[in-house]
C-alpha cells in the first residue's frame, strides 16, 4: 500500500495532517468480559495464589525465559513482587480469569501508554499452560486490542519481544501485528543481551483487524470437536495490505 505525499508550503515532504487530534483517556480500571474470559485489574489478595499455582504448571519455567522476573519457586516471592512491580498505574496490570474454572490463569498490561500521541503497548504477556494454543489467549489479545482502539480511540498499539522469542514474534504475527524492525542492544534481560523486534497495528488497520477476529472467535469457525475451520493467521494475511514487510 502506497502512502500518499504531503508537502508543506517549502516544498518539504511532510506526514498527514492530524489536525483536530485529542489526547485520549487513560485505560480504566473496568473489567472486559467476553465468551472465555473476564480481564479485570490485578488484586493482590484475590489472584496471587491462582496465579501461582497457574504459572506452576510451567515446571521448567520455560514461559519466564524471556521476562525480567520469575520463575518464583515460593507464593510468598510471588506476592511480593506482585506487590513491589505490579500495583502501578503504567505498567496497569490485568489479570485474566478463565470462565469456565473460575480461576485466574495469565496476566497481561497496558504500558508506555502516552496519551498525548495516542501510543500504547501490550506488555507483561503470561499465559500459563492452561491458556495456551486455546481460544482464551485469543480472545484476551482482541478485548484489550477492543478497548484500545473502539473505546479509548489510539492510534497506534505496539508489541515488543525479545527477537530470539520466536515465539511470541509469530503469535504477534498471528495476532494482527505488523513487524517493524529490530532495536539492536536494546536492553539487557537476566544478564543477557536483548535485540527487540517492534510490532504494531494502526488505527487505520484495526476494521480489518478486527473483523478477522470477529469471524475466527464465531461459533460457526469450530467444528464439533472445538477444532478452528478457519485459522486467525490466514484471516489476517488475507487481508493484509500494510506498508511493512513480516
Amino acid at each position: 500500500m502506497k502512502k500518499k505525499n504531503y508537502s508543506n508550503e517549502d516544498g518539504q515532504s511532510i506526514g498527514e495532517s492530524v489536525e483536530g487530534w485529542k489526547s485520549c483517556p487513560v485505560p480504566p480500571k473496568t473489567k472486559m468480559e467476553g465468551r472465555y474470559c473476564v480481564i479485570e485489574i490485578l488484586d493482590v489478595e484475590k489472584h496471587a495464589e491462582d496465579l501461582f499455582h497457574s504459572f506452576a504448571k510451567d515446571t521448567t519455567d520455560y514461559d519466564w525465559t524471556y521476562l525480567h522476573y520469575g520463575g518464583f519457586k515460593s507464593l510468598i516471592k510471588f506476592k511480593e513482587w506482585l506487590q513491589t512491580e505490579c500495583l502501578h498505574n503504567d505498567p496497569l496490570f490485568h489479570v485474566i480469569i478463565d470462565k469456565s474454572q473460575n480461576i485466574a490463569v495469565g496476566m497481561a498490561s497496558y504500558m508506555r501508554i502516552q496519551q498525548k500521541i495516542g501510543n500504547i503497548e501490550v506488555g507483561h504477556i503470561h499465559f500459563s499452560p492452561a491458556m495456551q494454543q486455546k481460544t482464551i489467549g485469543t480472545e484476551v489479545m482482541y478485548l484489550m486490542m477492543k478497548r484500545v482502539f473502539d473505546e479509548l480511540g489510539y492510534r497506534r498499539y505496539e508489541w515488543k519481544c525479545d527477537s530470539l522469542n520466536e515465539r511470541s514474534c509469530q503469535s504477534a504475527k498471528r495476532l494482527g501485528f505488523t513487524f517493524e524492525g529490530i532495536f539492536r542492544q536494546h536492553n539487557i534481560v537476566k544478564g543477557h543481551n536483548r535485540d527487540t523486534a517492534w510490532f504494531s497495528i494502526i488505527d487505520k488497520e484495526w476494521n480489518s483487524v478486527k473483523n478477522n477476529y470477529l469471524t475466527w472467535l464465531d461459533k460457526k469457525n469450530f467444528n464439533g470437536a472445538g477444532y478452528q475451520i478457519e485459522s486467525l493467521t490466514n484471516l489476517m494475511q488475507s487481508t493484509k495490505k500494510f506498508p511493512f514487510k513480516d
